[in-house]
């Protein structure tokens, strides 16, 4: 088993605790000749929120230290709420971007052309309703990708999109969106930052390997962080044989259910000892007695026949890890998705690196139907948990592609 050991681990530690200056070069190397101009669309812009960790790392460097960072300028930022610990305002001061009253200002900067080369749209944070039934939050990421578009409408050009996280709390949304930026033949991707992130070990599947089964670890709140846990999985396991070929259907389980697929062989009890093994800050002993209430497993099955299992193991683990049954190999490989713990969070770095060279290529980093898809897992996993486990067949989740070799984080 490929998995990360005590004194490694310890290493690990040391090399984060000096910043990120490995990063810094490695990003570095990357370098664009010409700075472009970006506008962002946010809902809120205070300490340590999304906008703060990827808007942030374009206006005061990757280490937001007035460091080294990407080749893109922000020129206007929109903010739907204000709270009272706003950065926007004070940063407007300091940075002399264009604080805009509205999507369209932002991008045309008040004009009636598109006066942009990309768009950040970060609909993450901030006071906004939950749906009743399942207790999804509403981001306006639709409205904000709405929005966005009509001002490419109103300006006759089109350019790269980026929107954060998953692209809607509804499977309709997210289909839209895809649908649109393809329509009108602009670049989009979305997602998180833990595909993006350090792995211990350095973990890639080689292109078209058989996969038996897979399991990712997660923890944290089933919907906001469920979504990190299912990027991480599809990320890996869009490397199997044959590509992405889509999901059929999946059914959440808690507390005795989540033992009862056990014994039923719906999922490994080994690939879930790999995963934990490759992290630390695992809690010893049988996994069992340390579950929450608030646990929950994801079980996948996709439409060429794979199964695979999110484990949002709260109370047992405190990071996020994968592990895998290969064909031909008799012990799993596993990894553990490490992040920075504290500000300027530096896998986010990794992640506005991807954003910079989609701005300046024209080419998404890596394909848009992997966050369409984890969308649509992630809302379907909600209404069987609001469903009391129910399993949902999904048809509408036939979305295929093919993977890139898009990199990771390395030291």
């Amino acid at each position: 088993m490929m998995q990360i050991n005590r004194r490694s681990w310890l290493q690990t530690v040391g090399l984060t605790s000096l910043g990120l200056g490995a990063t810094r070069n490695v990003l570095a190397a990357a370098d664009f000749a010409e700075t472009l101009p970006v506008a962002a669309i946010v809902t809120e812009y205070d300490t340590n929120s999304h906008a703060d960790v990827i808007v942030g790392k374009i206006l005061e460097g990757y280490e937001q230290d007035g460091g080294p960072g990407p080749k893109l300028r922000l020129v206007s930022l929109y903010t739907d709420q204000v709270p009272a610990g706003d950065l926007s305002r004070g940063l407007a001061a300091k940075h002399g971007f264009r604080l805009a009253g509205s999507i369209d200002e932002a991008i045309t900067l008040g004009t009636d052309q598109v006066q942009v080369d990309g768009v950040l749209s970060i609909g993450e944070h901030g006071n906004y309703p939950q749906t009743p039934d399942t207790q999804q939050r509403m981001y306006p990421r639709r409205r904000f990708f709405d929005a966005i578009v009509q001002a490419f409408r109103r300006g006759g050009r089109v350019v790269p999109v980026f929107s954060d996280k998953h692209l809607s709390y509804r499977w309709a949304d997210a289909k839209h969106m895809v649908d649109v930026a393809a329509q009108m033949k602009f670049p989009f991707m979305a997602g998180s930052s833990l595909p993006v992130t350090w792995r211990e070990p350095a973990l890639t599947l080689p292109p078209d390997c058989q996969i038996e089964e897979a399991l990712a670890v997660g923890y944290g709140g089933l919907e906001a962080y469920g979504f990190h846990a299912l990027e991480g999985l599809q990320c890996m396991v869009e490397r199997r044989q044959g590509g992405e070929a889509g999901v059929a259907r999946v059914q959440a389980a808690q507390s005795e259910a989540i033992w009862e697929a056990n014994s039923a062989g719906r999922w490994s009890s080994k690939l879930l000892e790999a995963a934990l093994a490759a992290q630390p800050d695992v809690q010893p002993g049988e996994p069992r007695r340390h579950l929450s209430d608030n646990a929950a497993f994801y079980l996948l099955e996709y439409r060429d026949g794979l199964r695979a299992t999110v484990a949002m193991a709260n109370g047992l683990a405190r990071h996020f890890g994968f592990a895998a049954k290969l064909r031909g190999r008799s012990e799993p490989v596993a990894a553990w998705f490490r992040l920075q713990d504290a500000k300027p969070y530096g896998h986010f770095a990794f992640l506005v690196h991807a954003i910079e060279h989609m701005i300046h290529t024209g080419q998404p980093a890596y394909p848009v139907e992997r966050t369409l898809l984890t969308t649509g897992v992630l809302d379907a996993v909600m209404h069987s948990l609001a469903e009391g486990g129910a399993s949902k067949e999904t048809p509408e989740l036939d979305v295929r592609y093919r993977p890139n070799d898009w990199g990771f984080a390395t030291r």
